[in-house]
């Protein structure tokens, strides 16, 4: 894909939806660092639904600390992995106490050295909490990425090299959140929405799917 392509799609993206942002609900930063820690492997509705239970109770590192790990599991048991999340969150939370007064740190290395907090979710942290322009490859954007020949790669660590190099500039504070939407609601994992799709022209996946009604 040729960098006029590229900048095409965003522009229609960004046209589309000016101002992207995270489906999880939070309001601090650190309800962010929570939010996206329980999102792994589970959906954002999933998780929305146990914090707007939890963060009325603790929605701060000394809260949900004092919870503890039996504590914080009724609020979380709905999500995949709740046992595991809600020891990597409370350990987290003494970590922020212990070394971080309290605050989310802004430093990459210092949030993947948080128990459960990989690149991914490092770079969703940085670029919606504090406006860095990373991209977060999860599923959705690797996907994207591969069918519409944006970025591909063999694995997520490449495709967010890529992205880096050819995402233009003044898109790259938002493009992680327009790619997560267009494959979560338009280029979907099995059949794509590709008659309903805004840029279906310069998408070079060859296997468009046909409308529903002519399949």
């Amino acid at each position: 894909m040729n960098a006029a392509k590229r900048q095409a799609i965003f522009e229609r993206l960004r046209q589309q939806n000016p101002h992207p942002t995270t489906e999880l609900e939070y309001t601090t930063p650190f309800e962010l660092l929570i939010a996206v820690l329980l999102s792994a492997q589970a959906t954002d509705v999933s998780v929305n639904k146990a914090t707007r239970l939890l963060y009325p109770v603790a929605n701060t590192p000394e809260k949900i600390h004092a919870l503890g790990v039996d504590g914080l599991i009724p609020y979380i048991q709905t999500i995949g992995l709740f046992r595991t999340k809600a020891k990597n969150v409370i350990e987290t939370c003494r970590i922020l106490m212990a070394e971080h007064r309290s605050e989310v740190p802004r430093q990459r290395e210092a949030l993947e050295a948080l128990p459960g907090v990989g690149r991914k979710t490092a770079n969703v942290v940085m670029n919606t909490a504090f406006g860095e322009p990373t991209i977060a490859v999860d599923t959705h954007i690797f996907r994207v990425s591969n069918r519409t020949g944006l970025a591909p790669g063999k694995n997520v660590d490449i495709v967010e090299q890529k992205l880096m190099k050819f995402v233009p500039a003044e898109f790259k504070q938002d493009a992680h959140h327009w790619l997560i939407l267009h494959g979560r609601y338009t280029c979907i994992a099995r059949k794509p929405k590709c008659w309903n799709c805004m840029i279906a022209d310069l998408c070079e996946f060859k296997q468009k799917t046909p409308l529903p009604d002519s399949v």
